[in-house]
């Protein structure tokens, strides 16, 4: 079992105890949010460091659009 924890930004996001260590590119999915590990450091036997892009959440209400120029006329 190896303990890896990963990080975002020297934040650390999550700390778990897994049977593999993950690989440069794999994609991993943390707090339901999908990122890409950018790098691993081995920090001693059975410790490593991930560290995690996250993709850019996107606010919907934001980017939406509204025709406040034509209303109904009644």
């Amino acid at each position: 079992m190896y303990a890896i924890h990963y990080y975002e930004d020297k934040t650390s996001v999550l700390t778990r105890a897994c049977r593999t260590v993950p690989s440069v590119d794999d994609i991993v999915k943390i707090k339901g949010r999908t990122g890409k590990v950018i790098s691993v450091l081995m920090v001693k036997e059975n410790v490593y460091h991930a560290f995690v892009e996250f993709e850019k959440v996107v606010d919907r209400s934001k980017t939406a659009t509204y025709d406040f120029g034509k209303k109904k006329r009644r």
